[in-house]
């Protein structure tokens, strides 16, 4: 665990607790830094949403602008969540914020003083944008105490944090949608009708103007690069440097967003060609894993997705990249124990697929447990407990494609272990 990780966790609890009060009264103690942000694009969903940040992000700066921004969870270092102007927050910066929080000696989450942590550094630092990530949900979530947003987004709503948000889908996009702000426009990806109904509701209810994909402006691959289509718009735009079809739709919404901006064309097709994220599909090369695979003559891939709608993204991006160069496919699943198991695993039975399944330190699903799930939807499945164990197995059998999948924590062990480091 990295310095900062392990101080918060020392002096603040680590459990999940919706709700807005703690958060207003330590911003209050802090001199309210979400009021004194540069402008916020503010982005929810459940998948995608880290994608479409680092889109907007990179969109952005290609136009010139110094923009802030705040994800999580981090994959290796802590300092990954806060971005000031580019550049991610120094250790001494952060240390000297979190000091002035501890002496506020007001109680709050780990994410909560995260979170206030980010906007007292953004607050504090000049910038000409603040892209935010929801952590959880959207109503309650410690971000929300941002009253002014100059654009919301929403990307793919779907089921996940059932413990949390329920498993009634329009109220998980009801959720999300306590982001919106009347005024500011709300930017929605592409959503099921139960989704799309719920957040126009919540949308027209707080006076938020709609733009919605497949309605208002839509996105699609062409020629070997992208299309953005709104009502009066034709962007020919090159192919996001994020693989997978669901990136498409990802970098259709931050376009939209960049549009709402006012950024110029050739700075939207600048960022989709640049934008990176880590454990997203994410090629390894260097450090023990990556070179194993490269000595064997197989591809090795990270992704963090850990529900069904990541699920349905990764058997598409397989069934692309079987379609152009086939390959033995073996899958490598760690999950937390929370997770929807078979829902993950029930996208991902037509893949043909060996599954390895591995445990990591945390709260994670034993493996046999894992193993038995996938073999119960029709995947041919062992549980071997260690990653180098797994690929070490899946590259004896044969495997030219490796996909390590299931969880991001397991994916921050993995690009740990890798020397695959975030960009500074």
């Amino acid at each position: 665990m990295d310095p900062i990780s392990a101080r918060l966790r020392l002096r603040h609890p680590q459990r999940i607790d919706l709700s807005l009060d703690r958060m207003a009264a330590l911003c209050r103690a802090l001199g309210d830094p979400q009021e004194r942000l540069p402008p916020v694009v503010h982005v929810a969903g459940t998948n995608g949403k880290g994608s479409t940040v680092a889109f907007v992000r990179a969109m952005a700066e290609a136009a010139g602008l110094r923009v802030h921004a705040y994800t999580s969870p981090h994959l290796v270092r802590f300092n990954e969540r806060i971005r000031l102007a580019g550049a991610l927050i120094d250790d001494a910066v952060l240390n000297d914020i979190l000091d002035r929080i501890d002496a506020t000696e007001l109680e709050a989450t780990v994410f909560e003083s995260t979170t206030a942590a980010a906007f007292l550094a953004m607050a504090e630092t000049p910038a000409d944008l603040a892209v935010i990530e929801v952590g959880l949900g959207g109503r309650l979530d410690a971000t929300n105490v941002i009253s002014r947003p100059l654009i919301t987004a929403v990307a793919p709503v779907d089921l996940d944090h059932a413990e949390f948000l329920g498993t009634d889908l329009a109220g998980v996009a009801g959720e999300k949608a306590g982001i919106f702000k009347p005024g500011a426009p709300a930017i929605l990806g592409r959503q099921s009708e139960v989704a799309h109904a719920a957040l126009v509701a919540r949308a027209e209810a707080v006076g938020a103007p709609v733009t919605a994909m497949g309605t208002d402006f839509d996105a699609w691959a062409e020629r070997g690069g992208m299309v953005v289509h709104t009502a009066e718009r034709l962007l020919d735009l090159p192919a996001p440097r994020l693989p997978g079809p669901h990136q498409i739709d990802n970098a259709g919404l931050a376009a939209a967003v960049a549009l709402e901006l006012g950024l110029p064309d050739d700075a939207i097709a600048r960022g989709i060609e640049a934008a990176t994220w880590p454990a997203r599909m994410q090629r390894l090369t260097a450090g023990p894993y990556g070179r194993a695979a490269t000595a064997a003559g197989a591809e090795l891939w990270l992704d963090g997705g850990h529900n069904p709608h990541a699920g349905r993204a990764l058997a598409a991006l397989l069934a692309e990249r079987q379609a152009r160069d086939p390959r033995p496919t073996a899958l490598i699943v760690g999950m937390l124990a929370n997770k929807d198991h078979a829902g993950f695993f029930a996208a991902l039975r037509g893949s043909a697929a060996q599954v390895f399944t591995v445990a990591f330190d945390g709260a994670c699903a034993p493996p046999e447990a894992l193993a038995a799930v996938a073999t119960g939807h029709g995947l041919g499945a062992m549980a071997v407990g260690q990653v180098d164990a797994a690929l070490d197995r899946a590259l004896s059998l044969g495997a030219g494609r490796v996909v390590i999948c299931g969880s991001l924590y397991l994916a921050g062990e993995v690009l740990g272990a890798a020397e695959e480091t975030w960009p500074a």
